[in-house]
C-alpha cells in the first residue's frame, strides 16, 4: 500500500447538562439533552428515534427495536443486551464505552466520528454497513461480520478480533497494526487491500494468505 495512511478522526463528545428520563421509548420519539441510566428498556420499540445530546447509561437492551434510530453527539456506556435491532441507524459523534452485548443487529448502519472503547460484542452485524473514522479501543470483538461493509479510515487498538469476517469488504485506511494479541481473520482475507497491518500479522497471516492463492506450504 503506497503513502501514509491516514488516522481516523476521533468523537469527542461535549454533553451539556442532561434532564432525566425515566419513560419509555417510542416509535419515532425525539430525545434531546436527557440521560437514560439504569432503564430496563429489553423488549421496547424505538424504531426511527432520534437522539441528540443524550447518555445512555447502564440500561437494558435486549430485543430492544432501534432500527433506522439517529444517535448524534451521544454516550452510549455500560449497556447490555443480546439481539438489540440497530438496522439502518446512524450514529454520528458516538462514544460507545463499555458495552456487553451480543447479535447486535447494525446491517446498513452508518457510523461516523464514532469510538467504541473497552467491552466486549458477540456477533457484531455490520454487513453493508458504513464506517467512516470510526475507532475500536481496548474491546473484544467476537465474530464481528463486516461482510460487504465500507470502511474509511477506521482504527482496532489494543483489540482482539475473534474470528472476524470480512468478506465482500471495501477498505481504505483501515489501520490493524495495533489490533493487540489476537487478529484472527476466518473469512476475507483478500479483501484487506486499503488496510494496513504489521510485519508480526503478516507472519501469523502468511498461512491464511497462502491458502487464499492456492499455495501449498511443507516442510
Amino acid at each position: 500500500m503506497a503513502g501514509k495512511t491516514r488516522s481516523a478522526r476521533r468523537a469527542e463528545v461535549r454533553l451539556p447538562p442532561l434532564r432525566p428520563y425515566e419513560g419509555a421509548l417510542e416509535p419515532d420519539g425525539d430525545y434531546d439533552g436527557l440521560e437514560l441510566s439504569g432503564l430496563d428498556l429489553a423488549g421496547q420499540a424505538g424504531a426511527g428515534a432520534r437522539f441528540l445530546d443524550c447518555a445512555l447509561r447502564e440500561c437494558g437492551l435486549d430485543e430492544t427495536s432501534l432500527t433506522g434510530a439517529r444517535f448524534i453527539d451521544s454516550v452510549v456506556a455500560g449497556v447490555r443486551g443480546v439481539g438489540t435491532d440497530l438496522a439502518g441507524a446512524s450514529l454520528r459523534d458516538v462514544e460507545v464505552v463499555d458495552a456487553r452485548m451480543g447479535g447486535v443487529q447494525l446491517h446498513g448502519a452508518v457510523l461516523e466520528r464514532v469510538v467504541v472503547r473497552g467491552g466486549k460484542i458477540d456477533y457484531l452485524n455490520l454487513r453493508s454497513a458504513r464506517l467512516t473514522d470510526v475507532v475500536f479501543e481496548g474491546c473484544v470483538l467476537s465474530e464481528p461480520d463486516f461482510g460487504g461493509a465500507e470502511l474509511v479510515r477506521v482504527e482496532f487498538r489494543d483489540c482482539a478480533l475473534r474470528r472476524v469476517d470480512f468478506s465482500g469488504a471495501r477498505m481504505r485506511d483501515v489501520d490493524l497494526r495495533r489490533a493487540g494479541g489476537e487478529l484472527d481473520i476466518a473469512r476475507g482475507v483478500e479483501r484487506l487491500a486499503g488496510a494496513v497491518i504489521s510485519t508480526a500479522q503478516l507472519m501469523d497471516l502468511a498461512p491464511v494468505f497462502a491458502a487464499q492463492i492456492g499455495v501449498r506450504v511443507e516442510d
